[in-house]
């Protein structure tokens, strides 16, 4: 599926709206108490990939997010977004090297806690590793986009 002016980033380069995708997901595993999103672009030339969206703390009541829920009141209650690998707290869009195809990997992993125990100013990997360690079942979809 490929991503949208939308959901291209708004500087480095890049001229889209950044604003974060619709999302939507179901039939979570028995004893989900909360959901973390991810959004990671393996592609990405750093050695490390690129941290694009990360959200913890997400109800297990919560069955999706809408178009542009990043940073506006209709980011659930109690989630938190992280911030992105752009230096911002919230979703950060597409940007590849003119003329490459990156990959936008979203994940969606269900935890058995209602609130992961990260400090102020968690990196992604800090959250990863806690998201790992805990996780019932994840589902994942991958985007594309080229410039």
């Amino acid at each position: 599926m490929p991503l949208h002016a939308e959901q291209v980033f708004a500087g480095f380069g890049c001229t889209g709206g950044n604003t974060s995708p619709q999302l939507s997901w179901s039939g979570a595993p028995e004893g989900t108490r909360s959901f973390a999103l991810t959004a990671y672009d393996p592609d990405a030339p750093t050695g490390s990939g690129w941290w694009h969206w990360a959200v913890v703390n997400i109800p297990a009541s919560v069955s999706g997010l809408e178009e542009g829920a990043n940073g506006t009141a209709a980011m659930p209650a109690g989630a938190v977004e992280m911030t992105n690998d752009f230096g911002n707290a919230g979703f950060g869009g597409a940007c590849p090297p003119p003329g490459e195809v990156h990959r936008y990997i979203f994940t969606l992993y269900a935890l058995p806690v209602d609130k992961l125990d990260l400090p102020e100013g968690a990196s992604n990997a800090l959250a990863g590793f806690m998201i790992n360690g805990s996780t019932l079942g994840s589902a994942r979809i991958t985007a594309v986009y080229t410039r």
